[in-house]
């Protein structure tokens, strides 16, 4: 006892000479003396001498992440965390390793042939670790492998994993290290990141010397061009955007990969140690490299709170664990904004100033590639040369086919080229040199009152808004640089604004310029199929300019305390005359903003062929102008809500209501009659089914009322006609088809089988039963008395063979349904996997029952939280209340659900009485109470 307690001063003198990290609270020389210390007599060398070791480094790695933990909710200083559990975990390493020399494979001293030195390398190399990150060792020999380097290698290895860590390990000579980082990058990348922990000093320093010496100081330019195409496959592969509502915070485009990738190159070109130092560079101004340490410290609070909260790794930043980071971090709400929203605005503002420096420091490093570079790496700038002219500009020039100023005082000298520089870039197709977007960074302070008042200025912008061929880079640009929101600063307010909903993909400010490049689409001759009617409206458009500043004034008032549709219309009749618009064109602008969502609920929550719905949207609209610019408003707006959104369903429900309301704001002089939409329908069904005799093709047709043919998209009628074909075939009263829609990320799944009025709940509680997500669906009624229903299920599976089956069991347990083989649990629904998806999500239930909106029909509009099962329960308690449903329109925005039912009593009758009403109202609403219960329980 008493002589391994005499050997403690060695082993601790040894860790001494090889600290390399800042003090912290785990130390491995007092574990293993309280190692020690327990022991007793126990040989130090044997199993329970191991076991011991590994309890002691347990407590105590527990121990040091919970007090990194409790110092950040505590501070909330995220690179303090990742440094202090980084600076534990140097101590764990260095604690095995030393024990394992020391006591179980002594060997003093050892040969030269059997050193070892132990580097962290990764990110682990950098000096900061996420709770959750793997630990990354390169253990480092001076030649081949020997007994005892590799007794200790695994002795080492073997402590980490029953620690429970995840480590990433590699056994390499100097020579092999060498070798291997020369040929593969990310080698290469790991190499210049390691860090020495332990063992042998002078042979992990003899490695880093030849690596410096023998590849950074020739290969420069090969590792930035690597770094640069890695960065952007990685940006594709995330969605090349950082505005996604539920953003990868390690690698999506602006999170900490980012970082590192500007830490790697500038640590390789520049030759220098920390970022702070490419201030002296002259890459970095003080101000630039105080918004990196910034922006890194957030991220990383972010990131190691995210793995405390889930207890796992996990860079992904889903809604369920948004809110609960939100007031991890200190963000309450605020008026207009919920403490989730401000919490994720901060997240996204940051994560723009990342792209803002990642993207001048990287533009900045390939035109130095384009340059000559001196054997280490330093730029030998030529500042005259490959100069262009630019015909007709002298406050601009083209350098390397990049745009920028002529002359250091072109913004200061005249402040409106702040605009014009856009305007040209985008007239010319180019994009910025990086000393373009370091001037424009650094002349933020010349956007003032005076600027947005400019005449000249503001017919620059509206120039720019209003050019389809580069208007949504431009405009993106304009917004990253920071001067679309200094210019318009009501634009300014929602620059990374999240609205906390799983219906909207992207951020406000990218949503509107999304929207804006899908009108400039249209007008550049894409998206024809998609958008077939906003081609037959444009060239009858009095200006186009109109819809393009309406789309990016719609949501521009998002983030207020009131309504933003209204908001929004005030915005608008004070911004468009800064534009040079007339009262006229401010007045149709504003009407656009004030009512930009009335069409698109309309169209998908009425029934479109009941003549009061498009009599009540014709007292809206108005004018037919006014019709044919809101109807492609709608459409941008629909298509860049995020991918998928749009599809052909709701395209042909915004036709239909178009074409029903025009008649009657054009006088019945419609361009395209009702009559003749349904000739069109049926003659492209009957080319599409021209292997049909032509008298059951003609029977076929007569099966089916008017609204068929025009809400039923084409696809689905062809659909449609087979799958009643093939039951006429097998002489059988029901048939299912199913279509698998990969882009749009759904499953369709019809049904033809004779009327029956509790039909919808059947296959909505079939759809439950499979834990199916219906998203939308379309009733139909035919002629001879089927029911023929269509409903989209969100996809669940990777492949197309798991969605076909799960659909052919829905249509085969309905089967069982109607034939009474198989009944619907009363409880269905409860306890889905998707409803936990929702459950950070809270919203109102509101049912309006209303004999105002159809002469026939009593509606029934009921919005609330979504949930597994919603459509099933709503459907049934319908039918309990013996109420026969005509029409059903089901829609799905993200997490809130919006179904409306056209129905009547049993004898076709409205249901007038306020009793029964208000006994519709509470049953309707006892099942959002039960949905409730049922999330609050969990």
């Amino acid at each position: 006892m008493s002589s391994r307690k005499r050997d403690m001063p060695t082993v601790i003198a040894e860790r001494e000479t090889t600290r390399t990290r800042a003090k912290t609270a785990l130390d491995a020389g007092t574990i293993l003396e309280g190692v020690l210390e327990a022991l007793g007599d126990t040989d130090p060398s044997s199993p329970e001498a191991r076991a011991l070791v590994l309890d002691h480094l347990r407590v105590a790695l527990k121990a040091a992440r919970q007090a990194a933990e409790a110092e950040l909710i505590a501070t909330h200083k995220g690179t303090r965390c990742a440094q202090a559990i980084c600076a534990a975990q140097d101590e764990i390493v260095r604690a095995a390793h030393l024990w394992a020399t020391s006591y179980v494979f002594p060997h003093h001293p050892p040969s030269r042939s059997e050193a070892l030195a132990i580097a962290a390398v990764g990110g682990y190399g950098r000096g900061t670790l996420a709770p959750g990150s793997d630990i990354d060792l390169l253990f480092i020999l001076p030649e081949k492998q020997t007994p005892w380097g590799e007794s200790v290698t695994e002795f080492v290895l073997y402590m980490l994993w029953d620690l429970g860590q995840k480590v990433g390990h590699a056994v390499r000579s100097v020579e092999d290290s060498i070798r291997m980082a020369r040929s593969d990058m990310t080698v290469r990348t790991a190499t210049l990141e390691s860090r020495f922990l332990t063992g042998d000093k002078a042979l992990f320093n003899r490695m880093r010397t030849r690596f410096e010496d023998e590849i950074v100081a020739s290969t420069g330019p090969q590792f930035i061009a690597a770094k640069m195409a890695e960065r952007d496959a990685r940006h594709e592969a995330q969605g090349n955007t950082r505005y996604v509502v539920e953003p990868n915070i390690k690698d999506g485009k602006g999170g900490l990969r980012d970082l590192n990738t500007l830490y790697w190159i500038g640590k390789y070109f520049y030759r220098v140690g920390t970022a702070a130092e490419l201030i002296g560079k002259g890459v970095f101004s003080r101000a630039e490299y105080r918004l990196f340490v910034r922006a890194e410290d957030f991220l990383w609070a972010v990131r190691c709170n995210l793995h405390f909260l889930l207890k796992r790794a996990d860079d992904r930043l889903t809604f369920e664990i948004q809110q609960e980071m939100a007031e991890r971090l200190g963000y309450a709400g605020r008026a207009g904004m919920l403490g989730v929203e401000r919490f994720m605005k901060r997240y996204f503002l940051v994560a723009k100033d990342v792209g803002d420096l990642t993207r001048i420091f990287c533009t900045s490093l390939e035109f130095t590639h384009a340059k000559r570079v001196s054997g280490f790496g330093r730029v030998s700038a030529r500042l005259g040369a490959n100069r262009t002219v630019i015909r007709g500009e002298t406050d601009f020039v083209l350098e390397h086919g990049r745009i920028t100023v002529a002359r250091p005082e072109v913004f200061e000298d005249n402040p409106v080229n702040l605009l014009r520089i856009f305007q040209v870039a985008g007239r010319e197709g180019v994009m910025f040199h990086p000393d373009a977007l370091k001037k424009i960074t650094r002349s933020m302070r010349l956007i003032d009152a005076r600027l947005r008042a400019s005449p000249e200025a503001n017919a620059c912008f509206l120039d720019i808004l209003t050019s389809p061929e580069s208007v949504e880079r431009v405009l993106r640009r304009m917004n990253e640089s920071g001067v679309l929101g200094r210019f318009v600063p009501e634009f300014g307010k929602i620059v990374a604004l999240m609205q906390f909903n799983m219906y909207h993909h992207y951020t406000v400010d990218e949503h509107l310029i999304r929207a804006v490049g899908v009108m400039a689409d249209i007008e550049n001759g894409k998206l024809r199929d998609d958008l077939p009617l906003t081609y037959e409206l444009l060239p009858h458009l009095s200006d186009v300019r109109l819809v393009y500043v309406a789309l990016f004034l719609h949501d521009i008032a998002k983030g207020r305390p009131q309504d933003h549709s209204v908001a929004g219309e005030a915005i608008a009749r004070k911004f468009c005359p800064r534009l040079g618009l007339s009262p006229a064109e401010t007045d149709t602008v504003a009407w656009l903003v004030r009512h930009h969502l009335v069409m698109s609920e309309i169209a998908q929550s009425r029934d479109i062929q009941d003549p009061e719905t498009a009599r009540s949207f014709a007292e809206i609209v108005q004018s037919p102008q006014r019709l044919a610019l809101l109807m492609i408003l709608t459409a941008c707006d629909i298509k860049a809500v995020g991918p998928g959104v749009w599809t052909g369903w709701k395209g042909s429900l915004l036709r239909a209501l178009y074409y029903a309301t025009e008649p009657l704001l054009s006088g019945g002089h419609s361009q395209v009659s009702q009559r003749d939409r349904v000739r069109d329908a049926q003659e492209a069904l009957k080319t599409a089914l021209s292997d049909w005799p032509r008298d059951g093709l003609e029977d076929y047709l007569k099966r089916h009322y008017t609204n068929y043919w025009l809400r039923a998209e084409p696809e689905l009628q062809v659909a449609h006609a087979r799958m009643i074909e093939r039951a006429r075939a097998r002489s059988s009263a029901f048939a299912g088809s199913i279509a698998i829609k990969s882009f749009e990320s759904i499953t369709e799944v019809s049904f033809y089988t004779p009327d029956h009025p509790r039909l919808l709940s059947l296959i909505a509680g079939a759809c439950t039963m499979s834990e199916a997500s219906i998203i939308g669906a379309q009733i139909f009624s035919t002629r001879d008395g089927h029911a023929l229903d269509t409903f989209r299920l969100r996809r669940a599976f990777a492949t197309d063979e798991d969605e076909k089956l799960r659909a052919n069991r829905i249509i085969e347990t309905v089967r069982a349904l109607l034939e009474g083989r198989k009944y619907l649990p009363a409880d269905l629904g409860h306890g889905s996997r998707y409803n936990k998806r929702l459950q950070p999500f809270s919203v109102p239930t509101e049912i309006i029952i209303s004999n105002s909106l159809s002469r026939k029909f009593t509606v029934i509009e009921i919005s609330g939280l979504d949930r597994t099962g919603l459509l099933f329960h709503l459907t049934r308690v319908l039918s309990d209340l013996n109420l026969t449903i005509g029409s059903a329109h089901i829609g799905t925005y993200g997490e809130k659900a919006v179904d409306v039912f056209y129905v009547t009593d049993l004898t076709g009758g409205k249901i007038v009485s306020s009793t029964r009403q208000r006994r519709i109202r509470e049953a309707l609403e006892a099942v959002f109470a039960a949905g409730a219960n049922e999330k609050a329980r969990r």
